[in-house]
């Protein structure tokens, strides 16, 4: 199958929250049909304001799929991309996070799921694989690669997925060296206009320990070099290293370190190079993403620090508790130079953020930024995980969607496995735009982890053998209508 589509590359085309675009440039697909295509109900519930959201559920635990009648999709849906290949269908890709697999879904034309298989399981996944970009010539410059990371400790690692190899190789692992080991949440390579003739990537760090977690970049001088680049990690010029010591809406100049013969560190090694470098401690960074419309844009980027509890490690509540949403404005010429700022703050409770129970995922378009909630595991949770709407040019914040928990719904028992779920149970993967590639204009596909949805007919399906008993469910939700 290789062979045959890799001819035809420039006519595929990617979507994981990176598509520059005009109005005029859109294109409509008739063949798309929107409709619910999964026997799982949608489980969100629309707030005030986005009334007119249409959500579609377009593949569950549950489904069926005609042409691989034993596939069995895995839980916690997570970090995903979306081909369109040259004969008009879609090559999916999507992370099973505790499964530690990678889904690869095929819908015909129409945009129905028709055929499901493991392009990577749990014995080649081998870490928890979280956040993922699928990197391609048109947006990027390269690949097209399924960039997904290992987010199991700080021995973990990055791996390039080819989205159309061949599933004999599930098993096995397709780390990158050259990014290091870390508890990485998603690795962000830039468009290919930020910097032209350069591979960079910028990178999350999911650690809460003793050097909490960073924002490290990959850079090579070579486009499409994943290999043989450097590693760096993000500090302040002044050389503070408190989280916390960052207000909303100041500008803090900032730069990329470097981290010598990274290759040969172990994750341990990599991670307490944080105080020799000077790098900023954050309270575990998470899902990242860069502005659209222009190159200058391209180098705007966000990213979500989920936070941590003000207990161990972050005793002295040195990093946030809450959750933070950082911009982070890289310099014309130079990726390793740029300022920071804290544009969304969960720890003032008073703020427009102050609803904040941990962000986690982010999705940036031309005008918005959406963010994602996940549970904090506090026991002060008020509601249900939200997605956030922040109006780049107002710098109001918004609440589009809550998960739907269905604890009062006549199937409450299939979903609320063990009891009630608690508020904040469940949370939410990645959020992808995939209007250009469908056609459609403001659609978004959502990956939804239902965590209290287990049974005994989602055990161990990834065909791996290092997740035999993991048993989650999960769904995967078509929006149309939400603002870029």
């Amino acid at each position: 199958m290789k062979r045959i589509i890799l001819p035809a590359l420039l006519a595929l085309t990617i979507v994981s929250c990176n598509k520059d675009e005009t109005e005029s440039d859109f294109v409509t697909n008739p063949d798309v049909v929107l409709k619910d295509q999964s026997v799982t109900p949608v489980l969100l519930t629309k707030k005030a304001g986005f009334e007119n959201l249409e959500l579609f559920s377009l593949l569950s635990s549950d489904d069926i799929l005609p042409e691989s009648p034993n596939y069995v999709f895995g839980g916690s849906a997570d970090g995903s991309g979306l081909l369109k290949n040259p004969d008009g269908t879609y090559t999916f890709l999507v992370n099973n996070e505790d499964n530690f697999s990678v889904s690869r879904i095929t819908l015909d034309k129409t945009f129905k799921p028709v055929k499901g298989e493991y392009l990577l399981n749990s014995s080649g996944g081998t870490w928890r694989l979280c956040g993922a970009t699928m990197a391609t010539p048109e947006e990027h410059g390269f690949g097209p690669y399924f960039l997904t990371c290992g987010e199991s400790g700080e021995e973990s690692r990055t791996h390039r997925v080819d989205p159309y190899g061949n599933v004999a190789g599930a098993n096995i692992t397709k780390e990158l060296p050259a990014f290091g080991r870390l508890s990485a949440e998603n690795a962000l390579p830039l468009n290919k206009s930020a910097f032209p003739g350069k591979t960079v990537v910028v990178i999350g760090d999911d650690d809460s320990g003793t050097y909490g977690g960073q924002l490290f970049m990959y850079v090579s001088d070579k486009l499409g070099d994943l290999e043989n680049g450097s590693l760096y990690m993000l500090k302040r010029n002044d050389d503070n290293q408190r989280e916390k010591d960052m207000a909303v809406g100041q500008d803090y100049a900032v730069s990329f370190v470097k981290i010598n013969n990274h290759t040969t560190l172990t994750g341990a090694q990599i991670n307490a190079s944080v105080n020799t470098l000077k790098a900023v401690k954050f309270g575990r960074i998470e899902d990242l993403d860069y502005r659209k419309g222009s190159a200058t844009s391209n180098r705007e980027l966000y990213f979500n620090v989920t936070g941590q509890n003000t207990t161990g490690t972050n005793a002295d509540a040195s990093r946030t508790k809450y959750g933070r949403v950082y911009q982070l404005n890289l310099d014309d010429n130079d990726p390793l130079k740029g300022t920071l700022k804290v544009v969304l703050d969960g720890d003032d409770r008073t703020g427009i953020a102050g609803k904040f129970q941990n962000p986690d995922n982010i999705c940036v378009t031309t005008n918005y930024v959406y963010v994602q909630e996940d549970p904090n595991g506090y026991g002060d949770e008020t509601h249900d995980g939200y997605i956030y709407q922040y109006d780049i040019a107002k710098k109001t914040l918004k609440v589009v969607v809550e998960l739907d928990q269905r604890r009062t719904a006549v199937d409450a028992a299939k979903y609320n496995v063990g009891g009630t779920s608690k508020f904040g149970d469940w949370e939410y993967g990645a959020l992808i735009d995939v209007s250009d590639k469908i056609g459609v204009k403001d659609a978004f596909l959502l990956s939804v982890q239902p965590h209290t949805w287990t049974g005994t007919k989602y055990k161990g399906v990834d065909g791996g053998t290092v997740r035999l008993n993991e048993q989650q469910a999960s769904q995967i939700v078509l929006i149309k209508g939400l603002p870029r």
